[in-house]
């Protein structure tokens, strides 16, 4: 029991200090094929609300302020690399995978002159929280040796079982292939996550072994060692949502509506109001002002911000855009990277804009294409507009100046620019600047030829009359 002694001893000079930012660091395991997923993507890069899995679970740890992170890769480690390039984050290599015991033992090298806490967690449970780990470190500064986190899931199928007293002590860990009868019926189970201090976790890896059919190194075998050990292993539970692990399309979709539910309640909760919750979706970073109305199935991408008082209705889509206080958007509408909605601004049904400016109380109110432009305080832009802003090769820019008229069915050919108070006639073609409170019309000249018309319906009824009789 040497070893116990050791463990006891060190965790016993632990117990009261508390933890700094640097005292933390994390080891996430991410070396699987993820072959369920039938996907030439790495399986932690499959996004959840326009971000991936594992950067949901980077960011949510961020908040702990680790010394040092470190991911396990193996299986496609070059799309890991790519993804995590300029996070301060170190890769590990584990080749061959023998096992997820085997797996943290791989970040040894990068956290060699770090002492302090070690989290093992997994790069496809990326629902994991920040304040479930605090309350790890929590039982580890107490005294114990190893900390697992346990579950209770609805049906508790192949998972390990934790066998622990009402306060948490763990006597047993044990896999469901080989739990006995009575050791089955517990349903508290182990996700796999697990703390240690590194003065005693690389040990217990190290000791870890591989007697068992599939020859792997498993790491819930760190906390049987500890417990052999004599040392003391605590489990600390959570909820079975947050430890949920993503193997397949169809975990995936459930984790998307998972974060989606969790999202729609706190939008709600901060003050906006949402018609219909199930149909709307947001993204990672949507944000939401207080007294914010959004209608049924809006779709809100990455980088999109909607400010107090706006409303977003029906069937609109919203990507990179900046929403004011007090406009409207839609039905119908779709607002693309680059689009900014200046106070009160509306853009109605079946308008679309990409980087443009739509300044305070300007209106696009239906069937209208802004690109490229900037749209002044007050302007109107009629039914069937568009900005022609594209020439082939290069985009062009068209400004449109304050209190602004341009009527329906009129194109703007970039570059333009039209000044403030300036009407343009519905129908025209504008090729050429137009000065401020000018007047630019540009029409064929039109061409009337009386009763041609019906002359026309006459032969033509005729022609048709001819042709059943025939």
């Amino acid at each position: 029991m040497r070893d116990a002694a050791s463990i006891r001893k060190r965790t016993v000079a632990r117990r009261g200090m508390t933890t700094s930012s640097q005292d933390i660091a994390i080891v996430v395991l991410a070396a699987g094929k993820g072959t369920r997923m039938k996907s030439d993507l790495h399986k932690v890069l499959h996004p959840i609300a326009g971000r991936a899995m594992l950067e949901h679970l980077l960011d949510s740890l961020a908040t702990l302020a680790p010394a040092r992170t470190v991911v396990v890769a193996g299986d496609r480690h070059e799309q890991l690399a790519k993804a995590l390039h300029g996070r301060g984050i170190d890769i590990a290599l584990q080749e061959p995978q023998l096992g997820t015991a085997h797996a943290a033992l791989m970040a040894r090298d990068q956290l060699r002159d770090f002492s302090g806490h070690v989290l093992v967690c997994f790069g496809d449970c990326p629902m994991l929280k920040a304040s479930t780990v605090r309350r790890m470190v929590d039982k580890l500064q107490e005294g114990a040796a190893v900390v697992v986190l346990g579950f209770r899931p609805s049906d508790t199928l192949a998972y390990g079982r934790i066998i622990a007293s009402a306060d948490g002590l763990v006597s047993k860990m044990v896999e469901h292939k080989d739990a006995n009868h009575t050791e089955r019926a517990v349903d508290l189970c182990n996700s796999g996550v697990l703390l240690g201090h590194s003065d005693n976790l690389w040990r217990l890896l190290q000791a870890v072994g591989n007697d068992n059919a599939a020859g792997e190194f498993y790491l819930p075998d760190v906390a049987t060692n500890a417990l052999a050990e004599g040392a003391r292993v605590v489990v600390v539970e959570t909820a079975a949502a947050e430890v949920a692990g993503i193997n397949s399309r169809t975990e995936l979709a459930a984790a998307e509506a998972q974060w989606q539910a969790l999202r729609r309640e706190e939008a709600m909760a901060e003050g906006a109001s949402l018609r219909a919750p199930e149909t709307v979706f947001f993204s990672y970073d949507t944000v939401l002002g207080h007294d914010v109305t959004i209608g049924p199935n809006v779709v809100f991408g990455p980088g999109v911000t909607v400010a107090e008082g706006a409303t977003i209705h029906a069937f609109s889509h919203l990507e990179g855009a900046r929403v004011g206080p007090g406009c409207e958007v839609g039905p119908f509408a779709r607002l693309r990277p680059g689009t900014v909605l200046e106070e009160r601004a509306k853009v109605g049904n079946f308008v679309e804009i990409k980087k443009a400016v739509l300044g305070a109380g300007a209106k696009a109110n239906h069937l209208t294409y802004l690109g490229d432009a900037t749209v002044g305080a007050g302007a109107n832009i009629g039914a069937g507009t568009i900005t022609c802003n594209y020439d082939g090769y290069f985009k062009h820019e068209t400004i449109i100046g304050e209190r602004a008229f341009i009527g329906s069915n009129s194109a703007l050919v970039a570059p333009l620019t039209i000044g403030a108070d300036a009407i343009v006639a519905a129908g025209s073609t504008v090729s050429r600047d137009v000065a401020s409170g000018e007047l630019r019309m540009v029409r064929a000249e039109q061409l009337v030829k009386p009763g041609w018309a019906d002359r026309f319906h006459d032969a033509m009824r005729r022609k048709k009359a001819d042709k059943a009789g025939s």
